[in-house]
């Protein structure tokens, strides 16, 4: 079982999860890490949920194109979307006191209307 370590206004979260485990999604449900992980729309959109990776970045996928458009250069330091990630090793994470501001705004979703 992963181990997870999530540091958030001055204090330190631990607790396992199942492996192939999404935290957001975790959260929703009200499991480890609610209620100490901030998120928002669970789906890449609003990067509320972002935080560093200290320790386990070499465990975690690439970034998707989501996170490429939302986080940019905060990728080189270390910042993930954690919607976007499925944890199979342990973890360790830090998420700013304030959420980041995304690089670029989701797109607007379209109507369908003919034009």
């Amino acid at each position: 079982m992963p181990k997870i370590v999530l540091h958030r206004d001055g204090q330190t979260y631990e607790g396992e999860v199942n492996a192939n485990t999404n935290l957001v999604v975790m959260a929703g449900i009200k499991r480890f890490p609610y209620p100490n992980l901030r998120y928002g729309c669970g789906m890449g959109k609003c990067a509320k949920c972002a935080c560093r990776v200290l320790k386990g970045a070499e465990h975690l996928p690439p970034p998707n194109w989501k996170e490429q458009e939302r986080l940019g250069p905060r990728l080189e330091e270390g910042y993930r979307l954690i919607c976007q990630l499925w944890v199979n090793e342990d973890v360790e994470l830090f998420q700013d006191k304030d959420p980041i501001k995304p690089l670029l705004p989701a797109p607007a979703v379209r109507s369908g209307a003919a034009e």
